[in-house]
């Protein structure tokens, strides 16, 4: 069996019973899948497959970004399978996200073996099961971490998704959200891949802002996020790129799909992050009756429905906070 075989086949972990090993475990991200949540899935097969469950398969619950193609054509694998939603009583197993709104359909009605995850705790269960939250920058990160626990070899390849998603999630360490976990991570993981982070991570960081392809409606969905403030029905997408001018160029026709959006799913609020990965800074298109929201968390005026949010990367650690305190 190659390397290329070897990465959708490999895993071991924490065995719950010999009847779990004999049906299909489905390991997969959050909806609008990011690179983390895609190669996550891929890496949790990996090490499931390493640990005894070969039952284990990645799967997606949307489409690939531009960043994320980018690392899998480096690599020459394949996207895993679509998943739209799961039969009752599917084992699962939830990467890069925990909570239901994020996740399959039907999910409520599946087994969740385990969760990895470092975003905040959201779900519920009547069950005990497997958890490993930290407050890094990346699930890979939480993955490395498992993978030395365990024993279980690194893989030039495996180590080429987890080195890419970390480098995604932190925007190549600068994000507020990077720890010196994932700085470690990535010192040990850009050794074993042979890869440069910094020359590496500048192309891909790049090769994701490319939305010349992408229709209006593609671009609202690509990492679109509900995320509620307080009673605030809210959307929050973020899209990264080397140069705001570019998307704000597509205003108007932006603020239309917008609208559209926060119309068919009754929304308060709909943020459009268009994150500068060169200066570390967003632009921010805020529409919905609670707009204000946004001047009032950031102390600033919107103009035309926008400003520059200086500083602001991170959504998780400069968004959510600060758009809950507010709301």
């Amino acid at each position: 069996m190659n390397e290329k075989d070897n990465l959708i086949s490999n895993v071991n972990f924490i065995i719950f019973e010999e009847s779990d090993n004999m049906v299909k475990t489905y390991v997969f991200g959050h909806k609008s899948p990011d690179s983390d949540s895609i190669t996550s899935s891929l890496v949790m097969t990996n090490l499931e497959r390493e640990l005894g469950n070969d039952e284990a398969q990645a799967f997606r619950l949307g489409n690939i970004n531009k960043e994320t193609e980018f690392i899998l054509n480096y690599l020459g694998i394949e996207a895993p399978e679509l998943l739209e939603s799961v039969e009752d009583d599917a084992n699962v197993i939830l990467v890069d996200h925990n909570s239901p709104a994020e996740s399959v359909d039907n999910l409520e009605n599946a087994k969740i073996l385990k969760v990895v995850d470092h975003h905040k705790l959201a779900l519920e269960t009547s069950y005990p099961l497997f958890l490993r939250f930290e407050p890094v920058g990346c699930t890979e990160t939480i993955l490395y971490k498992l993978y030395e626990e365990n024993g279980v070899e690194i893989s030039k390849e495996i180590a080429t998704l987890m080195l890419s998603a970390i480098i995604s999630d932190t925007l190549l360490l600068k994000s507020p959200t990077t720890t010196d976990d994932d700085k470690a991570a990535i010192e040990k993981l850009s050794k074993i891949a042979e890869i440069d982070a910094e020359e590496y991570g500048l192309e891909m960081l790049k090769a994701g802002t490319d939305l010349s392809s992408f229709t209006i409606e593609e671009i609202l969905a690509l990492d679109a996020k509900q995320i509620d403030f307080k009673d605030v029905k809210s959307i929050v997408n973020q899209v990264n790129t080397a140069d705001i001018s570019d998307v704000m160029a597509m205003k108007d026709d932006l603020e239309a799909g917008i609208n559209k959006i926060i119309e068919d799913e009754d929304l308060d609020l709909f943020m459009l992050l268009i994150t500068d990965i060169v200066n570390s800074n967003s632009q921010v298109i805020a529409l919905g009756e609670d707009a204000s929201l946004v001047e009032k968390a950031y102390g600033v005026t919107l103009e035309d429905n926008t400003v520059l949010l200086e500083g602001v990367v991170s959504r998780k650690k400069q968004v959510v906070p600060i758009m809950t305190e507010n709301a």
